[in-house]
């Protein structure tokens, strides 16, 4: 195997250091290796990339401590600095960020598997998110910086921090979905205690000083090892203000079940969906199966956003069903580098065979596999299969696959994908395709009550950052995009005082003297 020599592993990660309170400490207890399914040699066998601690409860107590110590109640250093200064400590994090480009890229794809221009482009988004974040939390400064006066009271209005936030991010999106959450956390004010995903976990190593050098000590702690023995402890001691994650419901339940105070537990979560695409009679099938390849087998449908279901009217569904099996056939599978890699090895040991027990059922019963390469298995890769005629008994019907299997099913009655979906446990996003505003309109109408985003002609996806990123039922709690995640982790807190010449002289002064970071009308520029 012929792998290009910029791409090589040359040298092992064994991580052995944790960051707690500000300070990187050396790990000499147990630690688990991170293997790729990724191999280097020509016969097969996983990668060997590198180690990273396994801490225990003692370690998860001191990281929450050190959160706890920095925020102080409210009166740490971090949670009461002037908002410049935050965002400076922000923008010299980013700056450093950024020279390590591509030692993070060649980890994605050799922990995750994720192509070689995916990989590129989900650091080059998540430089791109901090950036925004900034700019939008300059903005929101500014729009602050003023006092209101209704009947009589003066108030000025600003958003302050909630508190120690624990910070659980995904494998899909290991450095781009994670900051997402810890980003906006921390520039609000809040102190973190951060666990990175368990595959995806060795390119955060690069990262560890720059979070030493940028931040205060406490404000950020990254700790290693697994998500029940390090999250368990910390949420029972109930001094966790918002449980910020990006995973699966269940684990969310579970998690958020230690905490004894849950009215106190303020939620950011992104889970999981089951994101359906209607391609209606009229739509431009050509425009519909192009999208729907992109939405369904986009870094193997390991995506919350990919299609995981797609409905095709009865009047095409066997034209559509050729051309986009055709479609999947000719996509080529390699590894990351690759060029032209649209396939690429999965990051999951198990995911393989999870996917053969979903086709199997469905062949039980009477789905067919269309496309010839539909269920090909190598070690660590089993080629998208199109199922069709999907039926509600299947289980590929109901369950998130977070991977390469497509259902289609057909309908002749457009009521029939909406029952499903008010059905369904979930309501993140749906792809509708079609021309005709008549029958759009009702249905645009309908759908927007069911999901939180209509993408019309077009896959679904997260971006732009800057529009709101949310979902329904099982699929969401609070709204992530670079200006509602910000509101997500924060409070509206206020100053106010009686409009009588004794305040009017106090909050001059306090203007005048600029000795406190709430009180000003500074414009930030």
């Amino acid at each position: 195997m012929s792998i290009p020599s910029q791409f090589q592993i040359e040298k092992q990660t064994h991580q052995s250091t944790y960051l707690i309170n500000g300070e990187l400490k050396e790990w000499k207890g147990q630690t688990a290796e991170v293997y790729s399914t990724i191999s280097s040699t020509e016969e097969y066998k996983p990668t060997l990339l590198g180690s990273i601690p396994v801490l225990t409860e003692t370690e998860a107590l001191d990281a929450l401590e050190a959160a706890a110590s920095a925020y102080n109640r409210g009166q740490g250093l971090w949670p009461t600095m002037k908002v410049e200064e935050r965002i400076a400590c922000m923008e010299k994090f980013v700056e450093q960020m950024k020279t390590k480009r591509s030692e993070i890229v060649k980890l994605l794809m050799w922990e995750i598997g994720k192509s070689l221009p995916d990989s590129e482009k989900e650091f080059d988004r998540t430089v791109d998110y901090i950036y925004d974040t900034i700019e939008d939390y300059k903005q929101m400064d500014r729009d602050s910086a003023k006092f209101h006066k209704n009947s009589g009271v003066y108030a000025h209005i600003r958003r302050g921090p909630l508190g120690i936030v624990l910070c659980l991010g995904p494998y899909n999106y290991p450095l781009n979905e994670t900051f997402a959450l810890l980003i906006p956390a921390i520039i609000m004010g809040n102190t973190a205690i951060f666990k990175p995903a368990k595959h995806g976990v060795l390119l955060i190593t690069p990262l560890l000083e720059a979070f030493q050098n940028s931040f205060p000590k406490g404000v950020v702690n990254v700790v290693f090892g697994r998500g029940r023995t390090l999250a368990t402890p910390i949420m029972k001691t109930g001094r966790v203000d918002v449980l910020a994650l990006i995973g699966h419901s269940k684990s969310a339940n579970a998690i958020q079940a230690n905490h004894p105070n849950k009215n106190r537990l303020r939620l950011v979560f992104g889970l999981e969906a089951k994101n359906p695409a209607i391609v209606l009679p009229d739509a431009d099938l050509d425009l519909a199966i192009a999208e729907c390849i992109n939405g369904a087998t986009s870094f193997n449908g390991q995506r919350c956003t990919a299609l995981k279901i797609i409905y095709v009217h009865d009047s095409i569904v066997e034209e559509f069903n050729s051309k986009f099996s055709a479609a999947v056939d000719a996509l080529k599978f390699g590894n990351p580098w690759d060029e032209g890699a649209k396939l690429t090895p999965l990051p999951e040991p198990g995911k393989t065979a999870y996917i053969q027990e979903l086709i199997d059922d469905a062949h039980e019963k009477g789905a067919k596999t269309l496309n010839a390469k539909g269920g090909e298995t190598t070690d660590n890769f089993i080629y998208p299969a199109v199922l069709y005629p999907v039926n509600k008994e299947m289980r590929v019907y109901h369950e998130e696959q977070f991977g390469p299997v497509i259902p289609v099913v057909s309908f002749s009655d457009i009521q029939k994908p909406l029952d499903d979906m008010a059905e369904s446990n979930y309501g993140q996003q749906v792809s509708v395709f079609g021309r005709d505003t008549e029958k759009l309109a009702p249905l645009i109408d309908s759908l927007v009550n069911l999901v939180c985003r209509v993408n019309l002609n077009s896959s679904c996806q997260r971006g732009p950052d800057v529009y709101p990123f949310t979902g329904r039922k099982d699929s969401a709690v609070a709204t992530l995009s670079v200006h509602d995640a910000l509101r997500s982790f924060s409070i509206r807190t206020f100053v106010a005082s009686k409009d009588t010449s004794y305040n009017k002289e106090i909050l001059n002064e306090l203007l005048d003297k600029k000795e406190s970071n709430f009180i000003s009308t500074d414009y930030l520029l």
